[in-house]
């Protein structure tokens, strides 16, 4: 579990296009997606995130090979370090990662 964040938890939720459906949504009905080409595994999406829906870990080798030669190089510089959404069942669509990362490398999406 990362630790949160009180000042990016602030600036996020007071972010004029923060998406999403202010934490009200039920969980499981919408999930966050990373674009790995972009992510540089920052944890600002894990330090607001009020659900622990995120992990910043090294990315796998497929999700590596998978990335553009930009996307790559990027990875290798920031040591493959990446977001993963290991409990994105239970987001509840507050999209306050959305609007915390630095590199606008997630979007929410509805799985139902």
């Amino acid at each position: 579990m990362t630790p949160k964040n009180p000042a990016k938890v602030k600036a996020a939720a007071a972010h004029p296009a923060r998406p999403g459906e202010q934490c009200q949504a039920p969980a499981g009905t919408w999930a966050p997606v990373v674009n790995r080409n972009r992510c540089e595994g920052k944890v600002d999406c894990a330090e607001v995130c009020p659900h622990d829906v995120f992990a910043i870990t090294r990315m796998t080798d497929a999700d590596f090979a998978a990335l553009s030669f930009v996307g790559k190089l990027k990875a290798t510089v920031h040591g493959r370090k990446t977001a993963y959404t290991p409990n994105a069942d239970a987001c509840r669509a507050c999209g306050l990662c959305v609007v915390a990362c630095p590199e606008k490398a997630i979007s929410l999406q509805r799985v139902a």
